[in-house]
């Protein structure tokens, strides 16, 4: 299995991707790192959507945990994202690559609504989108909310950048021996709990016939390496 041609994509980041080395936060350096490898994709032809967690700021279902109401603690994660949105939007055009954020929480003084034609458009342009919030409504994930804006605009893949080179039978932080996959289907990742996504971000991906790339995005030059079909990663699609 391999995937199809490319002309759009959704890029999948952790909030936490953005920390480097801290234990909280947005690093500058490590932010521009990854503002880098999406111009670098820019490069090769691409119209790319962006969709950040964040967990490097605060993170809706640990708050639950804590005590606080879900639905508040995750009002206050997709605030977090927006955030996260802004600051790749600066060190994008500090590059010299336009973006537009968009946001599913109306906030117009910082960013536009979610607007699938005017999306369209930005995309047309040139621009790379970033679009934050999530889904705009709690108990979603901004796994759910990727998924979600894939399927919108029509996307070839979805790229999730993540500390990891892939899929993994067992967590290979803790497990030295755990097996890497370089293809799987969507229906064994979800009976085996794999914990690519969350379960309901990889159904959307399986219902609407969006590849999953699974991709180590701290390495540098990695994403244009995957883009080209040399770099390490996993493709989660339809088994043949």
């Amino acid at each position: 299995m391999t995937l199809p041609s490319l002309r759009r994509i959704l890029l999948k980041l952790s909030g936490e991707a953005l920390m480097g080395d801290g234990q909280l936060g947005i690093d500058p350096n490590t932010v521009a790192g990854m503002a880098g490898e999406v111009k670098a994709a820019m490069e090769q032809g691409l119209e790319i959507c962006l969709v950040i967690g964040g967990g490097n700021i605060f993170r809706g279902i640990a708050g639950a945990a804590r005590g606080m109401d879900r639905a508040q603690a995750d009002y206050m994660g997709m605030l977090a994202t927006v955030m996260n949105a802004l600051a790749m939007q600066n060190a994008l055009e500090q590059m010299g690559v336009e973006t537009r954020v968009q946001s599913a929480i109306k906030m117009d003084q910082v960013c536009e609504p979610i607007i699938r034609r005017r999306a369209e458009r930005h995309l047309a342009k040139g621009r790379v989108v970033i679009f934050a919030a999530g889904v705009g409504s709690p108990y979603f994930t901004t796994d759910t909310g990727a998924a979600l804006r894939a399927a919108e605009m029509k996307c070839d893949a979805l790229f999730k950048g993540t500390s990891v080179d892939g899929v993994y039978d067992s967590d290979p932080k803790l497990n030295p021996n755990a097996r890497r996959y370089d293809h799987i289907g969507f229906d064994r990742v979800l009976a085996d709990d794999l914990k690519v996504m969350d379960a309901s971000a990889v159904a959307l991906c399986r219902d609407n016939r969006i590849p999953i790339v699974v991709f180590n995005l701290r390495q540098s030059g990695n994403l244009a390496e995957v883009l080209a079909g040399r770099g390490i990663a996993t493709i989660v699609q339809d088994e043949e």
